[in-house]
């Protein structure tokens, strides 16, 4: 969720119109701008293409409590060493459970992410884990699935 949640946030700042291109009798044509977040084909592909990232990831294990969660160990773009990393080709299929659970965790709770973000939450794998689907146990820094 910290995936969508970065899109998220990156996108308020942004506007897009939405409405129809069908042209009224007046001439004029029903559109407006709004937040990028809330456009309907902004979190469609957002929601189709985040669980591609989960390669970005690595399962660390906390030395005192043997804990397990992923961590995010990629820059992303924007971050000034990203265009060093980009250099290096990482390959693992370690990564595969989290992308499979991102995908069915995705496919099975669409309508309730959707939500949270139509409500502008914040926190959304807290909200999502704890309030709509109570499916992750939490820690004080990161989600666990």
């Amino acid at each position: 969720m910290d995936e969508v949640e970065y899109d998220i946030t990156k996108a308020r700042q942004k506007k897009t119109k939405v409405g129809s291109f069908r042209i009224n009798p007046d001439g004029t044509q029903e559109r407006r701008k709004v937040p990028l977040a809330q456009s309907e084909a902004f979190l469609t592909d957002l929601l189709d293409t985040v669980c591609e990232r989960m390669n970005h990831y690595q399962l660390e294990e906390d030395p005192v409590t043997k804990k397990k969660t992923f961590k995010r160990y990629a820059p992303r773009k924007g971050d000034k060493i990203y265009k060093e990393y980009k250099k290096f080709y990482f390959y693992s299929d370690a990564y595969r459970p989290l992308k499979f659970a991102c995908e069915s965790i995705i496919e099975e709770y669409e309508d309730e992410i959707l939500s949270l973000i139509a409500q502008e939450a914040h926190s959304l794998a807290d909200k999502l884990c704890s309030e709509e689907s109570g499916i992750c146990g939490t820690s004080a820094n990161h989600t666990e699935l």
